[in-house]
């Protein structure tokens, strides 16, 4: 039987379907910042769903709030967010300082600027170091960040006496004055950050590979990002210009000139440039709080008093703008009854502490609101329709940490 090859064979065939995938990412993957679960339905390469299962790293810091005295709870609320502990700390202050009708020091107000303006920093230098590892970047970059990190964790370690669980900032003011030379220190930090951060940009910013990875990728749309009471950088990175210290200004921001970082992009690249952008502004707001904080640097304060002993704070001797803290605290701190509410603005956007008092030494009820857990929410909109390789990319700019979340 012979064929004729020039004849075309009639064929049919069959409709290509493909069938979704779910697979779990966590709760312990590499790349996830914390012990968090990510249910993700997969078409190919592609995300239809993710649901975020939380609950892994559950430490009952509401719990422990009513069920440890005052006193007790101020050194354990830092471990909300471990990288922002200035943060949580104030807030807390805040929300029983409103209970009690506190006025805190305003040389206290400014320690708590520029100690929290410094967390910011290392905050996102962390954030910075990690994320280029989640993109994949091995080549020595991620410990660039880390090298600025360690020269602030030493100047924490001086004035607080820990490098990152600080318990710096109490109810009324701050626990003492920073030891000799700590401003001039400060100043040398300063005086060459901004060169880090350009070099941080040449390296990164413009990388064709890092674009690649971050452009138009993750876009989260402004309102999405308001119906799930997102805040931080994610928003401003959005092009809504919500930031506390400008928007609900508290403690003596409103004396400080700086700008807030706002982007309209709204994707991964407009996100890591909200952080660098911030990171330049924190330099700025600490320039101005050195210059104008009330008594000046420690030695000019102790030479006021006609004092040399660098830990030796004789508040009665001082002017009330020069204290740092209102009232003195011991083991039986007591907060009268009421209730209170306070937020600041933390690297990671909105912490918010409501609180009931009953006037004994523990609180009835403490409420936190975390940044973390509403950035975390809005997750499945910003993942659906990309592809599996991009989930971590856009995972990680937003900047979660799950004990944040798991409160």
């Amino acid at each position: 039987m012979s064929t004729d090859l020039t004849t075309p064979i009639e064929t049919t065939s069959p409709e290509l379907k493909t069938q979704e995938m779910i697979i779990n990412m966590g709760p312990q993957h590499p790349a996830t910042h914390g012990v968090l679960r990510l249910i993700v339905t997969l078409d190919g390469e592609i995300v239809k769903h993710v649901e975020p299962v939380l609950g892994h790293l559950h430490r009952a810091q509401e719990w422990q709030g009513q069920n440890r005295t005052w006193f007790q709870y101020q050194a354990l609320i830092d471990r909300v967010d471990y990288l922002s502990g200035m943060y949580t700390s104030w807030a807390l202050s805040r929300s029983a300082e409103t209970i009690e009708g506190t006025t805190v020091p305003k040389r206290a107000e400014y320690l708590r600027v520029i100690l929290s303006e410094m967390n910011r920093i290392t905050s996102h230098l962390l954030w910075l170091g990690t994320y280029l590892i989640d993109l994949g970047a091995m080549f020595g970059f991620p410990f660039y960040p880390f090298r600025e990190r360690e020269k602030l964790f030493d100047l924490f370690e001086a004035v607080a006496g820990q490098r990152m669980m600080f318990n710096y900032i109490r109810i009324g003011g701050v626990v003492r004055n920073p030891p000799f030379g700590w401003f001039e220190k400060l100043e040398t930090f300063l005086n060459e950050f901004n060169d880090r951060i350009d070099e941080y940009e040449a390296i990164v910013t413009e990388n064709p590979i890092f674009l690649k990875r971050t452009k138009g990728v993750g876009y989260l749309a402004p309102e999405v990002a308001m119906a799930y009471g997102m805040s931080g950088p994610c928003v401003r990175a959005s092009g809504i210009n919500l930031d506390l210290r400008k928007t609900k200004p508290y403690s003596i921001y409103p004396e400080i000139d700086f700008k807030v970082p706002v982007m309209t992009e709204g994707d991964t690249w407009a996100r890591y440039m909200c952080r660098i952008a911030e990171m330049r502004e924190c330099v700025n707001i600490i320039r101005q709080c050195i210059k104008q904080i009330p008594g000046g640097t420690t030695e000019e304060l102790r030479k006021a008093l006609g004092t040399t002993g660098p830990e030796k704070d004789d508040s009665k001797d001082l002017p009330p703008d020069h204290m740092i803290m209102a009232k003195k605290q011991n083991a039986g701190l007591r907060v009268k009854a009421g209730e209170g509410f306070a937020a600041v603005e933390s690297p990671r956007g909105t912490i918010g502490c409501y609180v009931v008092s009953n006037g004994s030494d523990k609180a009835y009820r403490f409420r936190w609101r975390n940044p973390s857990f509403c950035n975390l929410s809005a997750i499945s909109e910003l993942l659906v329709g990309s592809p599996i390789a991009d989930v971590m990319a856009i995972f990680g700019s937003i900047d979660v940490i799950l004990p944040d979340v798991d409160r």
